[in-house]
């Protein structure tokens, strides 16, 4: 056996050599071929950080280091735009949870028409958060063809106000960011090995027994990768908030606090203090979230196939 393994090490060397190759030029073609992807994140995305954070620590009204949050945070009007980005954020990001969990679910098996459904629901990402806006303004609108449908069926008298609320706001995030969460979640649960799904059926498990045991906790992976892509952008929220909203009341989102600091008080220093507690808010969600998949889920990323 030993001779056997000293062959196959050996052929091993022998191969490597003929083709040109050393453990050391590996290394440097691996390096290679990730340089570009480091260089991107450090020039998209490590640099500007570290920029913004030096300039909020800089504030130009002065006041010490730290002025720029010690005003932010003793602002109530200022500290009350992270209230209301979470009351719009986190109930798009569970509705659309709630919608496209099932939905993924039954569509994970060979169905007719699944091409042109999911085309169906990936269409709100072609069109973009503005284009949706102004087709809500003009489909639920008080003269809008929502709202005359129900008074032509008598359904209402007196036009249901869809738009320029929270309630309106939260719509067209959910339209937006639903086919991102519908698509992670469809290509996850389909890696999910049916033949455990088979395994349940032949010993009389139901079918909300087999969702519920079999794939929803293998699921957790996928549902806590979609959960937290679909509150990083609907956190983010900035153009619905002003043209579906009332920007100077409840949709007063910490966005739009960042771009009033920025561009109407022409103070970038404390706009990027508000991008940093932005910031911060949303790693601190995500840090949560993926403890709490680490806590329900300990097996492989794939989630049913090892």
């Amino acid at each position: 056996m030993a001779r056997g393994m000293q062959s196959t090490v050996s052929t091993a060397r022998n191969a490597r050599r003929i083709a040109g190759f050393s453990p050391s030029r590996a290394n440097w073609m691996s390096l290679a071929m990730i340089a570009p992807a480091v260089i991107l994140v450090l020039a998209l995305f490590i640099y500007p950080l570290v920029y913004g954070l030096r300039l909020s620590l800089d504030p130009q009204t002065g006041g010490g280091l730290f002025a720029n949050y010690a005003n932010f945070f003793t602002d109530a009007r200022e500290r009350a735009t992270i209230w209301n980005t979470l009351r719009l954020a986190l109930p798009a990001t569970f509705i659309n949870l709630a919608i496209a969990i099932p939905l993924a679910y039954r569509m994970r098996r060979v169905v007719r028409g699944r091409r042109l459904i999911t085309g169906l629901f990936v269409i709100p990402m072609t069109l973009g958060t503005v284009l949706i806006a102004q087709g809500m303004l003009s489909f639920f609108g008080p003269a809008g063809w929502f709202n005359k449908t129900l008074e032509f069926l008598r359904i209402t008298d007196d036009p249901i106000r869809l738009i320029y609320n929270k309630t309106g706001v939260i719509i067209s995030l959910t339209i937006a960011e639903f086919p991102v969460v519908f698509l992670i979640l469809l290509g996850f649960v389909s890696g999910i090995d049916p033949n455990l799904e088979r395994a349940a059926q032949m010993l009389g498990a139901s079918g909300w027994q087999r969702f519920r045991r079999i794939i929803l906790p293998l699921m957790i992976p996928g549902i806590a990768t979609a959960l937290a892509l679909s509150f990083v952008m609907t956190f983010a929220v900035f153009p619905s908030a002003v043209m579906l909203g009332q920007p100077a009341g409840e949709t007063r989102v910490i966005a739009f606090a960042a771009w009033q600091a920025a561009y109407e008080r022409f103070d970038f220093s404390a706009a990027s203090a508000i991008a940093i507690i932005m910031a911060s808010i949303e790693v601190l969600v995500l840090a949560v979230v993926l403890g709490a998949r680490s806590r329900l889920y300990r097996g492989p990323a794939t989630g049913g196939k090892g």
